[in-house]
């Protein structure tokens, strides 16, 4: 007899950790996020092991956790190759969907849940993931929420998903401790690099008439939720869309740096892509046409 946890916290674990979001794991597999969160917890019972540290609405690997992900997860894709090759061919009414981590969590996670509402003929499989996918070469994905450049390809329809504000963001206690009048203050605290982003602090500064201080380097992490997260706890200045921080913001974590004094940088930096062939696609038409309808809301 295999000596094995349950299959389902298995399951769980490996899609909240791949998709790093409890509530992004229970859209994927049609449970609530605290089911999610009961069976990742009762695996860490059967293991005797902590896989995940929790946050505020957040949760991150440990050690431990990403161990185990680095080994289930070529397990699982070996077990769906085994079922895809017996199984039927997928059902009409899928949609399968690539997106960029941060963005998947932040943003699109909360409300995925009013898309399902909405269309519940639509089965939608969402994966996450910084590694970009190519639409014209695999059939893999119907669409794709991309990040930074936009792509440009004959075949390959690109929409930006609006123009987002670039803030400056700090924790509270830490923007108390800077003389706004005194703009060499700001380089006396370290600044969060977002490496993945194009927008950079040069640019920020520049466009507030400020020279960027020498010095000033903080941690640098690549993905926005992270350094959003790191500005909670302090650790310096971030550099982020108001998209990644609209909970830290709406709940006092985190404040925008001289709100109405300094300039925020305003730009495109997701874009939702699809196949020009796919344009008239009933279940494309329907999340693109949601998609622009849950932005515009936003703006």
């Amino acid at each position: 007899m295999r000596r094995l946890p349950r299959f389902a916290a298995l399951r769980a674990f490996e899609a909240a950790a791949r998709l790093e979001s409890f509530q992004l794991a229970g859209a994927e597999l049609h449970l609530t996020p605290s089911a999610i969160s009961h069976q990742v917890r009762g695996l860490e019972a059967w293991f005797g092991q902590t896989l995940f540290r929790r946050g505020n609405r957040q949760v991150a690997l440990t050690d431990e956790g990403r161990r185990l992900l680095a080994r289930l997860t070529p397990a699982f894709d070996a077990i769906e190759a085994a079922c895809a090759e017996l199984g039927p061919a997928p059902k009409a009414n899928g949609l399968s969907l690539h997106a960029v981590p941060s963005f998947a969590t932040k943003w699109l996670g909360p409300r995925l849940p009013a898309f399902m509402r909405l269309h519940p003929e639509i089965q939608l499989r969402l994966s996450a993931s910084a590694d970009p996918v190519d639409l014209l070469r695999s059939d893999d994905y119907d669409l794709a929420i991309t990040y930074g450049q936009a792509p440009d390809a004959r075949g390959l329809v690109t929409e930006p998903l609006g123009s987002e504000e670039i803030l400056a963001l700090a924790a509270p206690t830490l923007a108390a401790r800077l003389d706004l009048e005194n703009p060499r203050a700001l380089g006396r605290l370290p600044r969060i690099e977002s490496t993945l982003n194009p927008v950079r602090w040069a640019d920020w500064f520049q466009l507030n008439g400020l020279k960027l201080p020498a010095g000033g380097g903080g941690p640098a992490f690549d993905r926005g939720a992270l350094a959003v997260s790191a500005a909670v706890q302090g650790l310096g200045l971030a550099l982020e869309s108001r998209r990644f921080a609209a909970e830290e913001l709406a709940r006092g974590d985190l404040i925008v740096l001289g709100e109405g004094r300094f300039k925020p940088i305003r730009r495109p930096l997701h874009f939702l892509c699809y196949r020009a062939a796919d344009r008239g696609r009933p279940r494309v038409v329907a999340f693109r046409d949601w998609l622009r309808a849950a932005v515009a809301a936003d703006d």
